[in-house]
């Protein structure tokens, strides 16, 4: 069995995506191969699954990238929804709002007035044009009154966060893996995190609801998708593996280590359910924003 991931390998998608995959071979009478399938964002890999048969044996590990594939690309050669079978949600990636040690806001409202009083005069970085971190950092900025601020998009978020720890960036709302470690030691200053509830390796940092923007939560995710038409059975047995994969302490440990917040009771439906919501919440954005892929 083929498991495509459309991002590079050694990123943190690859990394659970192999973790998720060595998971279901133990589970599945077949072996399971992550095969890197990059290129223009994640069209290529995406494609690849789309156009494979619907037997079960090719599949997609995405993100919210899948999500916003529609308003990024004017033309595709195939449906992110009607060509694709959600399988099961893996589990969910907060993000963490940086700032560098430099700045004087102390909290979430005194960075929003440090913003709105000097529109254009600060800037915040993103892994790229387009991606869940920018995305996430466009939906803080209109919900706390849209905001003007500089965005520097990185290839990726290690570049970025050296810039951020020497002053040369203000923010970067990052995914929490990637920033955990920086605040415990104190290089950069955390103001609020992104999901409904605390992280447990940062239990000082409230959420941004409990820092004064209520309603605000932003996720990156893990989910994997069957070609459309797959059999259901052939879905359902999919679906029922992953789950007992994502409930193994192994896994469950190393999510934590990435700060993956684990589903391990995801239905196809509820799946499905899922990506309508980020779709509904994140193609707006894009393009009102007109945010493009780079």
């Amino acid at each position: 069995m083929r498991l495509i991931c459309p991002f590079a390998a050694g990123g943190p998608t690859d990394v659970a995506a192999r973790l998720v995959a060595d998971g279901l071979t133990n589970v599945l009478p077949q072996r399971v191969l992550v095969e890197n399938r990059t290129g223009s964002g994640v069209v290529v890999g995406t494609e690849t699954v789309a156009k494979a048969p619907r037997d079960g044996y090719t599949i997609l590990y995405s993100t919210i990238a899948h999500a916003v594939l529609r308003p990024l690309f004017s033309s595709l050669s195939f449906d992110p929804v009607a060509d694709f079978r959600p399988v099961a949600l893996v589990g969910t990636v907060p993000m963490l709002l940086m700032v560098n040690k430099d700045v004087p806001a102390r909290n979430l409202q005194e960075l929003i007035a440090l913003f709105r009083d000097k529109p254009g005069r600060y800037d915040y970085g993103s892994s790229g044009a387009g991606g869940a971190v920018h995305l996430a950092t466009e939906l803080f900025l209109r919900q706390a009154g849209d905001l003007k601020v500089n965005h520097i998009p990185y290839r990726g978020s290690a570049p970025a966060m050296p810039d951020l720890l020497n002053g040369n960036l203000t923010m970067f709302l990052n995914v929490a893996s990637d920033g955990i470690a920086s605040v415990q030691s104190g290089a950069t200053r955390a103001l609020a995190v992104s999901s409904a509830q605390r992280l447990p390796q940062l239990p000082d940092v409230p959420t941004f609801a409990e820092a004064g923007l209520p309603g605000y939560e932003a996720y990156t995710w893990h989910m994997l998708f069957a070609p459309a038409g797959t059999p259901e059975e052939v879905v359902n047995a999919l679906n029922q593996a992953v789950n007992k994969v994502v409930r193994m302490p192994n896994v469950q440990q190393r999510f934590t280590e990435l700060s993956v917040q684990p589903r391990s009771d995801s239905t196809p439906a509820s799946a499905a359910a899922w990506l309508r919501s980020e779709m509904a919440k994140w193609e707006p954005l894009v393009r009102e924003s007109g945010i493009t892929a780079n």
